[in-house]
């Protein structure tokens, strides 16, 4: 009998035997591994859970009016783009999302199988590929950190189902041309999917969105876990080309892809709130530069504060090595790079997704000023 799938080791599990060196220093674990948020939503938003009166019947899987409409709003505000509301859909956090559309895509198009993606990124996009019976295929990174989309083999892109683009990456930060690889799709006729839930905490510049090219052939995927701290109400969205959003809406409805009608309502309370993503910037960027500074001086690696998202990424020379002595050292758990592709092997990720208080004892814990 031929053997069928077998999940591999989540990531984060693999961790698990760091954690008893870190759970005995005083004051315990402070975890800087999995980017999941610390702190508050803002008030309204959680007041708008309980008063919606919307949790007795179905919501809609496409997403409320007015949570669509919010959706637009924001992006209009935030990138001056005007996304007709049709072309705009909600997913039950984009996980979620990441991981079943190369499936829903290989019902549509069944003679291309192969999923193009970042050679050093989020995971779920290389399982998205297994999950739906395809070929994950990752893509180099050029020296600036961005797709080297020269370096995609034509009989890969004669293949090619979709293409995933994550600016800001995770982990590394890098910003890409997010118009080159919009056009990249367009000439190579490739759908490209733009992973965009950390382009809120953009540093370098200004934060964009690859529908500032257009909306022909691509999709913008954009989250509130990291933006509004609501990782746990599980919503994001998705907009862009008119046929692919349509077609995607209309498949998820016979799956039963619903996002609570509650947190639809949040979500649009959250996205018309653009003040507490500013406080939230802030708070990320103390945190970056605290842990940069402290980091580097501890370890004698140079570390560099990243062009977006919450995370320094960093060549430790081991990266396993690295997290274990930062586990017994300083009790700190982060990621091995290895955790998002090989070509991270040497390197870590630390995500700078706790309170004040654990990121300076952690500080102190290395004994640096």
């Amino acid at each position: 009998m031929t053997a069928g799938f077998v999940p591999p080791p989540y990531p984060y599990d693999r961790l698990d035997r760091f954690k008893p060196f870190a759970e005995a220093l005083p004051g315990g674990m402070v975890d800087l591994s999995i980017g999941t948020p610390c702190d508050a939503p803002p008030a309204d938003v959680i007041a708008a859970l309980s008063s919606s009166n919307s949790e007795r019947g179905y919501p809609p899987s496409i997403g409320t009016a007015p949570l669509r409409q919010a959706a637009r709003d924001w992006m209009s505000r935030r990138f001056g783009v005007d996304v007709p509301v049709a072309q705009i859909g909600a997913c039950v956090g984009t996980k979620e999302f990441v991981a079943t559309t190369a499936q829903l895509l290989h019902l549509r198009t069944p003679n291309r199988d192969t999923v193009l993606y970042p050679a050093v990124a989020y995971p779920t996009y290389e399982m998205s590929a297994t999950l739906a019976g395809c070929r994950a295929v990752p893509v180099p990174l050029s020296s600036a950190g961005g797709l080297d989309l020269s370096a995609i083999d034509p009989a890969d892109i004669a293949r090619a189902l979709m293409l995933w683009v994550n600016s800001p990456n995770n982990p590394t930060g890098a910003l890409d041309d997010l118009p080159t690889a919009a056009g990249w799709g367009r000439t190579h006729g490739v759908p490209v999917f733009s992973d965009e839930c950390y382009a809120e905490f953009t540093w370098d510049g200004a934060a964009h969105t690859i529908l500032e090219a257009g909306t022909e052939g691509v999709i913008a995927v954009h989250s509130l876990s990291k933006r509004s701290n609501l990782a746990g109400l599980r919503i994001g969205f998705y907009a862009g080309d008119a046929e692919l959003v349509t077609y995607l809406q209309e498949v998820r409805k016979h799956v039963g892809m619903l996002v609570p009608g509650p947190v639809q309502a949040a979500a649009a309370v959250a996205l018309a709130d653009d003040a507490h993503v500013l406080v939230q910037r802030d708070r990320y960027l103390r945190r970056l530069e605290v842990l940069a500074t402290a980091l580097s001086s501890w370890s004698g690696h140079e570390i560099r504060m990243p062009a977006g998202g919450f995370y320094l990424w960093f060549d430790a020379e081991d990266g396993w090595a690295f997290s274990e002595r930062l586990a017994r050292q300083a009790g700190a758990l982060v990621s091995p790079g290895d955790f998002y592709g090989e070509g991270g092997s040497n390197n870590v990720r630390v995500a700078v997704v706790q309170p004040d208080d654990r990121i300076e004892l952690v500080v102190q814990r290395l004994g640096v000023n």
